[in-house]
């Protein structure tokens, strides 16, 4: 397959059609097949192809026996628990699985990868359940619900229906397939769930960024705050480029605002940090995605299965590939990041709500007192945060050993990238509320105009969410908002 981007990644996860596989890559499948079987017939010693796994890899394994091994393989590692993956996870890992293994470094054969395209083209989803990996030797427990179900066993979905896995293949007019010696082992050794859940909740995390900054602005002119913070001079001495490039962004949304030009000389010397640090804070937000970015990158061209079979030099060396560490501290990351730009929405939404700055009214209701406006949804906030500041603990800092010993550092890098997504989940709700609170609150300040591309931002929330005159309840609103924001269907600006 040609390079993986994670755009790409999105458009087949989120349901788009994979690309066929090309006849290079079947070239290379071939090549690495018949490494495999070279060895078996040579009786080599290659780990998990004449041997057992993990503790048991000094059991020495008969070459009529290497098809049962990698069958009995997938089948006691299929042990997750839990609520089943989404199907754009499981869309992802699928997808995975196809690029990695199509390098040709594997040993699997091509009809394995077709059938794995088969089920991506066909929409049949293995059901994954999500825990059970410790993220090292793969993703083992989740990958191996979706090998079962390629061998006709297990769960999956087709057609809106749960079924047995060898019904939703028949279904769907595949086959189920008869595992080869190394190919088990191919399919569930790798890092597939955590570099999908991963770069999807990243995708998330940079619109949801956009808009913070977007709902950021929105709130200073609510706030009637200052634009001085934001001087290119005062960012060109620290050099972060995060923080420039959210200054200019800021600069270039609030310049030419008929509400900034009305309290010029207001007397007001500062504004707080969650104004005043606005390209401090969410510029580093911004620095973290990009470091997140460039390693959910390059895992996306990866192959993470061990041993990796070299077909020019025709050997099969034993490594460590399927450790998830490098993606285990970038997804950490990932989730600290998204947790910290809910906390600062928070607080400017507190402040928005509070009588203290520009005389907006308490709650930001015409009738304070009588109704209620806005005032719980900063609860629901506070409650969204205080979710997403326990999770921002890291994954990564809970190592537990496995396997008798053998596996004795874990990286724990699937829990680190299944809390990024439920942090970002949170924080698109965080942003939402700010979103609505922000425009409700610039509306006071009418017949005063901000700029035509803040304006244009509020008239594209209005068209979703009218302006709260009486009270009422916002809950399916918020929701389908923050989900608009988080998948890209609402842009606040072009």
């Amino acid at each position: 397959m040609a390079h993986l981007t994670l755009a790409e990644l999105e458009r087949v996860a989120r349901g788009g059609a994979p690309s066929p596989l090309d006849d290079e890559s079947r070239a290379r499948l071939a090549r690495g097949r018949e490494t495999v079987n070279a060895m078996v017939a040579e009786g080599a010693v290659v780990y998990g192809v004449t041997t057992g796994f993990g503790d048991l890899s000094s059991v020495r394994i008969d070459a009529a026996d290497a098809a049962q091994l990698q069958l009995n393989l997938v089948r006691s590692h299929a042990i997750g628990v839990g609520e089943a993956l989404p199907a754009e996870v499981v869309r992802g890992m699928l997808l995975l699985l196809v690029n990695s293994l199509s390098k040709g470094h594997s040993g699997v054969r091509p009809e394995l990868v077709a059938l794995l395209l088969g089920l991506l083209e066909r929409n049949v989803l293995p059901v994954v359940p999500s825990r059970g990996s410790v993220g090292s030797s793969g993703d083992l427990a989740p990958l191996a619900h979706v090998a079962v179900v390629l061998c006709g066993e297990g769960r999956a979905t087709y057609g809106g229906e749960e079924l047995d896995g060898g019904e939703a293949l028949r279904r769907a007019g595949l086959a189920p397939i008869e595992l080869a010696a190394k190919e088990g082992l191919a399919l569930i050794n790798g890092t597939h769930l955590m570099a999908a859940c991963g770069s999807l909740a990243l995708r998330d995390a940079r619109r949801l960024l956009d808009a913070a900054i977007v709902t950021a602005a929105l709130s200073l002119e609510a706030f009637m705050g200052s634009t001085t913070p934001f001087d290119a001079r005062i960012h060109d001495l620290r050099r972060h480029p995060g923080q420039g490039a959210v200054a200019a962004r800021l600069r270039g949304l609030l310049d030419g605002s008929a509400i900034v030009e009305s309290h010029a000389d207001c007397g007001r010397v500062q504004d707080p940090y969650t104004l005043r640090c606005l390209p401090q804070v969410l510029g580093a937000i911004a620095d973290a995605l990009d470091y997140v970015e460039g390693v959910l990158e390059r895992e996306l061209d990866a192959v993470t299965d061990n041993p990796l079979l070299f077909p020019d030099d025709g050997e099969a060396c034993s490594g460590g590939n399927f450790h998830g560490q490098p993606l285990s501290l970038a997804l950490d990351h990932l989730g600290l990041a998204l947790c910290q730009l809910a906390s600062f929405a928070e607080r400017r939404t507190y402040a928005l709500l509070s009588p203290s700055y520009a005389g907006l009214p308490r709650f930001l209701t015409p009738h304070p007192g009588l109704s209620s406006g806005l005032m719980i949804a900063q609860y629901t906030q506070a409650a969204l945060v205080n979710e997403c500041q326990v999770l921002a603990h890291p994954a990564g800092a809970g190592s537990v050993p496995t396997s008798a010993g053998m596996e004795d550092f874990n990286s724990m890098g699937a829990w680190a990238a299944l809390k990024a997504r439920q942090i970002a989940d949170c924080a698109a709700h965080v942003v939402a509320i700010e979103l609505v609170c922000a425009c409700q609150g610039i509306e006071f300040h009418r017949p005063l105009q901000s700029t035509p591309a803040l304006e244009a931002a509020v008239a594209r929330v209005r068209e979703r969410i009218p302006r709260l005159e009486q009270d009422r309840s916002l809950s399916a609103e918020v929701t389908e908002l923050a989900g608009a924001l988080r998948c890209g269907e609402l842009l606040l600006t072009p």
